[in-house]
Parts: structure tokens; sequence; C-alpha cells
């Protein structure tokens, strides 16, 4: 996993530094995703996966 991914924060989180939220970034064609309290945990996705799961979340 390289270490200079930019991660993002929604804008809906605490702000800041909040340990609370869900980051995204991405590598090439990979979405990544970890929460911010387990910032060693990313698990990688596909485009259609997290489509998905925006879909989904929304509902």
């Amino acid at each position: 996993m390289p270490h200079d991914v930019d991660w993002q924060k929604s804008s809906f989180s605490s702000g800041g530094d909040a340990a609370n939220c869900l980051e995204i970034a991405s590598t090439q064609d990979t979405p990544l995703l970890r929460e911010s309290d387990e910032p060693g945990t990313v698990i990688e996705t596909t485009a259609t996966g997290l489509a998905a799961l925006i879909r989904w979340s929304r509902k």
C-alpha cells in the first residue's frame, strides 16, 4: 500500500481530525476505504462495488 495516498473525508464528518468517519482514496483504478480510527486497515474495492455501497447507504 503506497504511503502517499491522499485520503478524503466527507463534509458531513465532525470536521478536523475527528476519528469517526469513513475516508476514501484511490490508487490508479482502485478505490480505497478506511475508518479514521483504524487508519492501518484499508479495504480495496472496485468502482462498481463502491457505487453499490453508496446506493445501499442512501436507502
